[in-house]
C-alpha cells in the first residue's frame, strides 16, 4: 500500500522474488491483486489517509479472503485495537497493540532474534526496529513465529503476518516467501497448526 511508508523497498524484495507487486493507492487497486502490504511509517498519518482516501472497508473487505502482511505500523493498522484514539485500527487480527513500546527514533536498533516457523525452519535473522509497536494482548490461536524479550514480535493469524519491525531494511525476504510465495516451503498455507508458541 502506497499512501505512506517505506513501501518502496517491500517492491525490490518482490522484484528478487520474481513477484509481481503494483502500488495501492485507492480503494480500486485492490481489484488488481491477491495480496497487500502495509508497510512501516507513521500510524496516525497512514490511518488518516486510509479514512480520507475512504479505503477503510474495502481494506477490511480484501483482508478478509486475502492475505495481509503488517510491518511496524502496519501491524498497528491491523490491530484490533491501539492505545491511541488518533489511529482507527482496522481490526484484522486479534492482537491488542501499544505504539512506539520500544522507545523513540533515537533507540532504534537491529538485534538478531530467532524465528520459529515450524520444526524444519528456525532461523536466526537481523531485526530492525524502529519506534517499534509492542504486541501487548494475543488471542490462542496465533501462532507467534519470534519474541523479543518475552514479548512476541511476529505473529501469523491465518493469512495475515503482523511484525514489529522492519525485514525490508535488513533485505530479509523470508517473511514475504512466508505470506506471498506458493513455491515456498513455508508457505502460510503449508505451516503446522497455529499456537502460541
Amino acid at each position: 500500500m502506497e499512501l505512506q511508508g517505506d513501501y518502496a523497498l517491500h517492491h525490490q524484495i518482490f522484484g528478487v522474488m520474481e513477484i509481481e507487486s503494483v502500488p495501492v493507492k485507492k480503494s480500486s487497486d485492490l481489484n488488481n491483486i491477491d495480496g497487500l502490504v502495509i508497510p512501516g511509517g507513521e500510524s496516525t498519518t497512514i490511518s488518516l489517509l486510509i479514512d480520507n482516501f475512504n479505503m477503510y472497508d474495502s481494506l477490511v473487505e480484501f483482508g478478509i479472503e486475502n492475505p495481509v502482511m503488517g510491518t511496524c505500523a502496519g501491524m498497528i493498522m491491523m490491530a484490533n485495537t491501539v492505545d491511541d484514539k488518533r489511529i482507527n485500527p482496522l481490526r484484522l487480527v486479534n492482537i491488542d497493540v501499544e505504539r512506539n513500546a520500544y522507545g523513540r527514533q533515537i533507540k532504534s536498533r537491529t538485534e538478531f532474534v530467532q524465528f520459529d516457523f515450524n520444526d524444519k525452519h528456525k532461523v536466526v535473522l537481523p531485526t530492525t526496529m524502529i519506534r517499534a509497536p509492542r504486541i501487548k494482548e494475543i488471542n490462542s490461536d496465533i501462532k507467534v513465529i519470534g519474541k523479543y524479550g518475552h514479548s512476541p514480535i511476529a505473529i501469523l493469524s491465518g493469512h495475515h503476518l503482523c511484525l514489529s519491525f522492519h525485514p525490508e531494511l535488513d533485505q530479509v525476504d523470508i517473511f514475504h516467501r512466508v505470506l506471498f510465495d506458493p513455491q515456498s516451503e513455508i508457505y502460510y498455507k503449508k505451516i503446522d497448526q497455529y499456537h502460541v508458541a
